[in-house]
């Protein structure tokens, strides 16, 4: 080696200096050929080191097992399982979906990290079909179309909705107009709500839930109507007395419904969704100090309000049947801030202040 080195260093000094810059890259070129194999090595060390995980997705009911995802990263979420699912099965579009851990446990939400879920690389979900899926823009105008169009035929009398020897007196009461106007007009601004002020979530509903909506709102309408706008209708006891302020209380709580409603839209908005909603300047929020869904406490007055002005027993079926599912959204949203917000105002009920 010694010698070698001599040979090497009597070499260079031979070489004249304008030519040293040609020939130094030759002796490079046996270190780089003997190195390149080693650069190549760390590369594909560093392409082997991605750990991918396998998602095994069985049948909820049966068991059975429908497919394996592979080369699925760590990183991705159940959104993107959905996805590679759908490739796979495309008779299941991702919203139709619902994965789940257990077979009987709940829906797993579409921002959950699948590295979250187990420790394994191999991760089994069960998967549930969600059935026919709808838009809520969809949902909402379809319950709400229907009572308005519903209530409209009775009150113009239509042909057959009443025997002939009952329609020959033409005359009826006011309040009978009034209660076609106060239902047209909550109606109407459900409707507006529901395409300009509300933002709905990427999340559907199913087709079921929307036929048993609407047939409870269209259903009671049509009782409600029947009755209101027979031609043997009786005013309620009291006259005037009694719908005046049957009337104004109904258009208060139409207007705070609407309030609250734009208030909770706008908290939302600037991005304020997991703080405390408080009472704005208009005098229509300041129940936000009382209770956490003024929304729902208006709603449940109006339809009060309604029943007492038209003073009909199917109103006060519908208006009971309303205010029990008021007050179990009420109090489910109530418990969840309570849970998720920390000082959320201990003298706040969930709907009726001091009371529920």
């Amino acid at each position: 080696m010694h010698a070698v080195y001599k040979r090497r260093g009597a070499f260079e000094e031979k070489v004249p200096p304008g030519k040293q810059s040609v020939l130094k890259p030759l002796f490079f070129l046996p270190q780089f050929a003997l190195t390149s194999g080693q650069i190549g090595q760390c590369v594909t060390q560093k392409h082997s080191r991605i750990s991918y995980v396998e998602v095994e997705i069985l049948d909820a009911q049966t068991k059975k097992q429908i497919c394996v995802l592979e080369k699925m990263l760590p990183s991705f979420t159940i959104a993107d399982v959905k996805q590679k699912f759908y490739k796979r099965c495309p008779q299941w579009y991702p919203s139709r979906v619902g994965l789940l851990l257990e077979s009987n446990g709940p829906l797993l939400n579409e921002t959950k990290v699948i590295k979250n879920l187990a420790a394994s690389s191999i991760i089994t979900l069960y998967f549930r079909d969600l059935g026919i899926q709808i838009n809520w823009t969809t949902v909402f105008l379809t319950e709400y179309s229907g009572p308005l169009l519903i209530y409209l035929l009775f009150y113009f009398r239509l042909p057959n909705l009443y025997d002939m020897e009952d329609t020959r007196d033409c005359s009826r009461p006011a309040v009978v107009h009034l209660a076609c106007l106060c239902h047209s007009l909550h109606y109407v601004k459900q409707i507006l709500e529901t395409l300009f002020l509300h933002s709905f979530s990427s999340k559907n509903s199913t087709l079921k839930n929307m036929l048993w909506a609407c047939a409870f709102y269209w259903g009671f309408t049509i009782w409600m109507a029947y009755y209101i706008n027979h031609p043997l209708y009786t005013p309620p006891s009291f006259g005037n007395r009694q719908i005046i302020p049957a009337l104004v209380c109904f258009l208060v709580c139409g207007a705070g419904n609407y309030f609250t409603n734009a208030a909770i839209i706008q908290e939302h908005k600037v991005g304020a969704k997991n703080n405390i909603i408080r009472p704005t300047y208009n005098p229509f929020t300041w129940l936000f100090k009382l209770v956490s869904c003024p929304n729902y406490t208006y709603e449940m007055g109006a339809w009060i309000s309604f029943t007492i002005m038209t003073q009909t027993f199917p109103v006060a079926v519908f208006a009971l049947m309303v205010s029990l599912q008021l007050i179990l959204w009420a109090q489910r949203k109530h418990h969840k801030y309570q849970k998720d917000l920390k000082h959320y105002p201990s003298n706040r009920t969930a709907l009726i202040p001091f009371v529920l």
